[in-house]
C-alpha cells in the first residue's frame, strides 16, 4: 500500500453497525509513501498514526469524490423507491 499525503485512507467497518472511517493522510512513513501514515481523521479532526490493514484502502481525491458520487447517487434511488411504494401504499388505503 502506497499513498501521498492528500490521498485518503478508508478503513471499513468489519460489521454493519461500524461505519466505514476516513481521514485525510497528512505523511508517509517512507520517501516512497508506504505505511506508517499519518492521519487526520475526517470524525473527529484527531491525527493518529496508522499501520492500515487489510480492511484499509488509499484513495486519490478524485476517486473519493467519485466514490460518493455512486453512493449519493444509490441513495437518491432508493429513496425514490421508497416514496414509489409509500405512494402506492396510500393509494390503496
Amino acid at each position: 500500500m502506497h499513498a501521498q499525503p492528500g490521498d485518503w485512507l478508508v478503513v471499513k467497518g468489519v460489521r454493519l453497525d461500524l461505519p466505514e472511517q476516513r481521514g485525510r493522510i497528512v505523511a508517509t512513513g517512507k520517501p516512497d509513501g508506504s505505511p506508517p501514515f499519518t492521519v487526520r481523521w475526517l470524525a473527529d479532526d484527531r491525527v493518529t498514526t496508522v499501520f492500515p490493514g487489510s480492511d484499509a484502502i488509499v484513495l486519490t481525491e478524485t476517486e473519493i469524490a467519485e466514490q460518493d458520487r455512486k453512493e449519493r447517487s444509490r441513495f437518491e434511488r432508493l429513496r425514490a423507491l421508497r416514496r414509489a411504494k409509500r405512494g402506492a401504499h396510500d393509494a390503496r388505503t
